[in-house]
């Protein structure tokens, strides 16, 4: 007959599992996400730059608010790491399944929201450098004739370049305003994560 060890249920030896899976899905996804938001931002920024080489360094904000999220995402795993107890010098768990599933649903909560604002901020980065690299330029292409096109920098036909300029700075204004609420969806998660890691249940 098989002995029933008191608190075995609470503090299993598989416990730490739960809670490494956490702090890794936590880094993998966060990471994912940013890695994803700076290459369909970065695709858009190359190709806005062709045709409009000074609006570059100006339009590479997406590509930083991408990289921000994996800071997120490491922060968090580093706090699920560091609370991880090791066994007791008698062998004992001191690690409870309660503190693995709450650390699991934290990684998840960062890694998770992490990876929807990464591609929600890589798409959006990626239409709006390349709407504003076209607005800029007055629908004008690298290739085209310099006075080709509705007007250039200068004022061209009608003072079109200081239209175009406007219009591109409004368009720039309203592609902020949509980055900023995608990064707050995972600064939404870092926040929950933070709050879930706090939830702790020390073994005896």
């Amino acid at each position: 007959m098989t002995s029933v060890v008191a608190g075995a249920e609470i503090c299993p030896a598989y416990a730490s599992a739960f809670g490494y899976a956490g702090a890794s899905a936590c880094m993998i996804l966060s990471s994912w996400g940013s890695a994803w938001g700076t290459w369909r931002a970065g695709m858009g920024v190359c190709q806005m730059g062709v045709d409009h080489p000074k609006g570059v360094i100006k339009n590479i904000v997406p590509i930083v608010m991408a990289g921000v999220l994996g800071i997120y995402g490491l922060i968090v795993s580093v706090i699920i790491t560091q609370a991880i107890s090791a066994p007791g010098a008698d062998g004992a768990n001191t690690y409870s399944v309660f503190n693995g599933f709450t650390h699991l649903a934290a990684g998840l909560c960062c890694g998770l929201s992490c990876l929807a604002a990464g591609g929600t901020i890589g798409m959006i980065g990626d239409a709006g450098v390349r709407g504003f690299g076209l607005r800029a330029e007055n629908g004008r292409k690298w290739f085209w004739n310099a006075d080709e096109g509705m007007g250039d920098e200068d004022g061209g036909m009608g003072g079109g370049g200081a239209s175009a300029a406007e219009s591109a700075n409004k368009l720039y204004v309203g592609m902020l305003i949509m980055l900023i609420f995608s990064e707050a969806l995972a600064l939404y998660g870092l926040i929950v994560a933070l709050i879930l890691s706090q939830h702790n249940y020390v073994c005896g």
